[in-house]
């Protein structure tokens, strides 16, 4: 199925919900549309999905203008935070209902299957009402699984999931998308959850669409600083720097030689992931000597806060460290492994692939 939306926006009073766009989704694939609460994504999948009319533009499905259909004529199946299940009918009910539609013939196995890779077995003969939320929203998400809708929208359907279970669910639904024939779409505010199951992503702020690609070249290469933010957990560091004969100068007399196109400006900004930063030397680094303002133990990695003379950095490293607060601290940086924006925030020079 192709779905693709011509510069529809949505207006609501004196608000706009969201601006004219353009987005054609890649068939039989997953699109993540990522960005912030309030970013416009469940806007943007209401109307996709027949919830809503857009104020302006049109909706077409594989060709077809189906602008004004409701979605109770669309083969459309959903999952939207606020789970929603049938309350009288139990959890192998709940999930069977879709097969039982269309007249399945394996409908117990199908059943059973799904709930074991939603971790929810053990569930099939309760109701609703006795689970908890979180086992809730994987009935919901089982029985969207179970209808193979051609269109699939899924909205946050992993935010009431303990940290654990998301990260073992997320590996299921990327199998469990690959083996269907759906279009899915998937919104979520975590850039980690876009890298780990979109083949394709949008990022969305403010109630605009920023860009649309595949998901690694959407990541490595964002056109704009709004693109870099969105999609960098933790944030992108930003620092003001200036066009130079041998590249770029930092506050402080720092300089990166980075090769800049012909008609740069004068204003540039850097960004640096924090996964870029160092506190080991390697040919080619540009030493940044700083003072630990702030260390934090996430999983498997540590976020050092520094503040530098370019300005406070965050540097995230593998594995677990231990800094004293006000301690010295030097980081080093490659200069191949720079973003450079212009003065309007538009990109001019992405880092080099392959470069760790």
């Amino acid at each position: 199925m192709e779905l693709t939306l011509e510069r529809v926006d949505k207006i609501v009073g004196p608000e706009t919900h969201l601006y004219p766009l353009d987005l054609t989704l890649a068939p039989r694939a997953v699109t993540v549309l990522l960005g912030a609460t309030q970013a416009g994504k469940t806007t943007l999948m209401r109307l996709m999905a027949g919830l809503d009319a857009p104020s302006h533009g049109l909706v077409r499905v594989d060709g077809k203008d189906v602008t004004g259909m409701p979605v109770r004529e669309r083969n459309v199946a959903m999952v939207y935070q606020q789970f929603i299940n049938y309350p009288s009918m139990s959890v192998f009910d709940n999930i069977a209902s879709p097969l039982k539609l269309r007249g399945d013939k394996s409908i117990a196995n199908r059943v059973q299957e799904l709930a074991a890779k939603l971790h929810i077995e053990p569930f099939l003969k309760r109701l609703p009402a006795e689970l908890s939320g979180g086992q809730q929203q994987r009935v919901a998400l089982a029985r969207a699984l179970a209808k193979n809708a051609p269109l699939m929208l899924l909205d946050e359907p992993l935010v009431n999931l303990d940290y654990k279970l998301r990260e073992e669910l997320r590996d299921e639904l990327t199998q469990l998308f690959a083996a269907g024939d759906s279009t899915v779409v998937y919104a979520t505010t975590e850039p980690t959850e876009a890298l780990l199951l979109g083949g394709y992503t949008a990022v969305m702020d403010a109630g605009e669409l920023l860009q649309y690609g595949p998901t690694a070249d959407v990541f490595h290469k964002p056109k704009s600083i709004r693109v870099a933010r969105a999609f960098s957990d933790p944030p992108m560091n930003l620092i003001e720097g200036n066009a130079a004969s041998l590249g770029v100068s930092l506050p402080a007399g720092v300089q990166l030689s980075v090769p800049l196109p012909a008609a740069s400006t004068a204003n540039l900004t850097i960004g640096v992931r924090a996964s870029a930063l160092h506190i080991t030397q390697r040919p080619g680094d540009v030493a940044l000597p700083g003072k630990v303002e702030l260390a934090e133990i996430s999983g498997s990695d540590t976020f050092v806060h520094v503040e530098t003379a370019v300005g406070e950095l965050v540097a995230q490293l593998t594995g677990v460290h231990f800094f004293d607060l006000g301690s010295n601290i030097t980081l080093y940086l490659h200069p191949a492994q720079v973003y450079v924006f212009d003065a309007s925030g538009a990109l001019l020079v992405a880092p080099t692939r392959g470069m760790t």
